[in-house]
């Protein structure tokens, strides 16, 4: 029986998709996820809480705990903290809060590619600040100019910025704060691998947003939660966006534990960052190579056959982030950062790549 023409949502059919098909990869450095799995004595006390779960009830007191526990950590209350799943959702239901017909959406690009698919989503008009081409750097002069001339509702800056690895300092956020009067939403997803949090200056400006995650710093993209921080006032609007009990117990409780024993990631974060720096240099010796620098838990190189170096790889079992002739990335791969055994691997098949050609 041959199925009779559906009405979508108008424009359904245009909206664009993100890819997350994946493949077995030998060695996987193309989602900047971590490369290491939870520390030994947090997967005890996060196994020993699931198994006193109880399953038949709602996740209200799980929710509070969680929220409680962030709120404190920032001298902030609880109603300045809304938990979602990933940060990712966070920012999507952002996009419906502030966006809509006639309204407008401006961030840099590039910069993280769900930024230009919720606002479709949205139906909001999105204002895109091109980013330095020679060193990916924001003008912040120009970004605030071109906010403030598009009447935009929410302005979204990804810091430090995916997939460039770049990252503003807390001084030219504030100045973007200062000198715009939409809200403000700052993207810290690889924070924690530079150490400047724009959570310093909620206090100051209350049309400020912070997005956090657990998924990076954290080890935890399995169970996707991250939270927002920001004035009670705008948290409230946010969250009429939200269903309720769209928070499951298993994640609260992982989140939570994580959250609460935080410290014992501080030695892998800085194993992460001194691989990071320590890659960066190797990279830099391979000729017809250009590497930006980062302040996340990955590296972002352009060499003229990006294409063909995928292909190499993916050959090998070695899954990196090629972004082809995506706009301002053209002949870009960006290389998450795993275990020093992991980068050595990569950089070794990277290498031989770079010398066999170098020979043609």
């Amino acid at each position: 029986m041959r199925l009779k023409k559906l009405r979508y949502r108008s424009k359904l059919n245009c909206m664009p998709s993100y890819d997350v098909v994946e493949r077995e990869w030998k060695i996987k450095v193309n989602a900047n996820e971590c490369g290491m799995n939870l520390p030994p004595m947090v997967e005890d006390r996060v196994m020993g809480r699931l198994s006193r779960i109880a399953f038949n009830r709602y996740p209200n007191e799980d929710l509070e705990q969680l929220m409680e526990a962030i709120a404190s950590n920032y001298g902030l209350q609880k109603e300045n903290v809304l938990i979602g799943n990933g940060s990712s959702e966070i920012i999507e239901k952002l996009f419906f809060a502030f966006g809509g017909r006639n309204l407008t959406i401006a961030y840099p690009q590039p910069s993280f590619s769900m930024y230009h698919i919720y606002a479709q989503a949205a139906e909001a008009r999105s204002v895109v600040i091109e980013l330095n081409p020679e060193d990916y750097s924001l003008d912040v002069r120009q970004f605030i100019q071109k906010v403030n001339d598009s009447k935009a509702a929410l302005a979204v800056v990804c810091n430090p910025n995916n997939p460039t690895g770049n990252a503003l300092t807390i001084e030219q956020i504030e100045d973007i704060a200062q000198h715009t009067s939409c809200a403000l939403l700052i993207d810290e997803a690889y924070v924690e691998f530079y150490g400047q949090s724009a959570a310093c200056l909620l206090k100051k400006y209350p049309k400020l947003l912070v997005a956090r995650t657990f998924s990076k710093a954290y080890g935890l993209a399995a169970i996707r939660c991250g939270y927002l921080l920001g004035d009670k006032a705008v948290i409230d609007m946010v969250k009429k966006t939200f269903m309720p009990y769209h928070m499951d117990v298993l994640t609260l409780v992982t989140a939570d534990t994580v959250f609460q024993m935080r410290d014992e990631y501080v030695p892998r974060i800085q194993q992460m960052i001194a691989e990071r720096n320590r890659m960066t240099e190797q990279y830099k010796t391979l000729p017809g190579f250009t590497v930006y620098p980062s302040q996340t838990n990955f590296i972002l190189v352009r060499c003229d056959l990006a294409a063909e170096l995928n292909e190499a790889l993916a050959a090998k079992g070695i899954g990196v982030r090629c972004f082809g002739n995506s706009a301002g990335l053209e002949d870009c791969i960006r290389i998450s950062m795993g275990t020093r055994e992991e980068n050595d691997a990569v950089f070794a098949a990277i290498k031989a790549f770079a010398e066999s050609e170098g020979q043609k």
